[in-house]
């Protein structure tokens, strides 16, 4: 019995988390699934004052895979940094040792016209972020925001060490493996020293481990312009926690829409599943938000926690027939789009087609 744990977080995280909900429903009739669904980011805030409880926690280090919707908002924006929603996703990641989140980039080719970039240089498009997740800025110590000298000063620590960036990079290069067999790195080297360690590191696991695999190393600024370039040449992107997260958003617009961008934290225990995109309060409430990304991460979720990757594969492919088809969500389309949950039926339709 597989356990999956499933928190929707806040305001679209819900409506898209629901529709993962029946793909999951649809599968437990050929495989042994076990759910749980609990409070997380800021609906834990208002009912628990914390936005990760240990209850929560515990399930979450019980449960072979864990599948978020989205957290944060306006609401919550002006509470203390440790108790804010985004607090309960950096700890959840830390305690269950995801490491390594990855991030695919592709371009349907129902939806090579969504982007504001031109066809000819979107084509072929398939893009695979692998970010370093619990390390650098992000947690780096000592941090601090404090008065000195009657100024306002703060400071946050861009820190690793070389264990953290060899693991990262492994995971890099084994997907690679199972791709197009290249792997691009991107830091500030000429600048920073972490960031020379960074290329040090990545470059000795190549030369020991991964011969096979075609590197490249880009500074994260000239990175950021030939992703938009040249998208069709990178296959694995191989980035540190704060680059990762800035070129990942970045590689959103080549896909047409957030809400195409699915993701997964794996490490040493069990993964995290979510969609790239936030929580959107803006059109929460009103059945627009694009379940696709969250569909997505559930298709990750089979393939990287539970071994299914037939049942992936058929979560894919139905995205991509939906889209074939014609239909849209709002972000994605101007006419005779769907709701949040028409898609989901839709998707859900094609799944069914697909397998029978």
């Amino acid at each position: 019995m597989k356990k999956i744990l499933i928190l929707p977080g806040d305001r679209i995280g819900q409506e898209v988390t629901n529709e993962c909900l029946k793909v999951i429903d649809y599968f437990r009739k050929s495989c042994e699934i076990e759910l749980s669904e609990d409070l997380f980011g800021g609906a834990s805030i208002d009912v628990h004052g914390e936005p990760l409880t240990k209850n929560v926690l515990d399930k979450a280090l019980d449960a072979d895979a864990v599948l978020l919707g989205a957290v944060g908002g306006p609401k919550w924006e002006k509470l203390e940094h440790n108790l804010k929603p985004e607090k309960g996703l950096l700890t959840l990641r830390k305690e269950l040792e995801a490491f390594a989140n990855l991030r695919p980039g592709k371009v349907f080719p129902a939806l090579i016209n969504s982007s504001t970039l031109k066809k000819s240089v979107l084509q072929g498009t398939d893009i695979f972020v692998v970010r370093e997740l619990t390390g650098g800025i992000y947690f780096g110590e000592p941090r601090y925001m404090k008065e000195v000298g009657g100024k306002r000063v703060a400071a946050n620590n861009l820190i690793y060490n070389e264990d953290e960036i060899a693991r990262v990079a492994r995971v890099a290069f084994e997907i690679a493996r199972k791709r197009k067999n290249k792997v691009t790195s991107l830091d500030k080297a000429n600048v920073l020293e972490v960031m020379q360690l960074w290329r040090d590191v990545v470059t000795e696991v190549h030369e020991n481990e991964f011969k096979d695999v075609e590197l490249e190393h880009l500074y994260i600024d000239n990175a950021a312009m030939q992703v938009i370039k040249r998208p069709s040449t990178f296959d694995v992107i191989l980035a540190g926690n704060l680059f990762g997260d800035i070129i990942s958003d970045e590689i959103a617009e080549l896909t047409g829409s957030l809400g195409m961008l699915p993701s997964a934290s794996i490490g040493n225990k069990n993964g995290i599943y979510e969609p790239v995109h936030g929580s959107a309060p803006d059109i929460a409430g009103q059945n627009i938000a694009n379940p696709i990304a969250a569909i997505l991460s559930l298709g990750m979720l089979f393939k990287y926690s539970l071994n299914l990757g037939n049942i992936s594969d058929l979560i894919e492919n139905g995205v991509s027939e939906t889209l074939n088809l014609g239909f849209r969500t709002k972000d994605i389309g101007n006419e005779n789009t769907l709701t949040c949950t028409e898609m989901g039926d839709e998707i859900l339709k094609n799944i069914d087609k697909l397998s029978s």
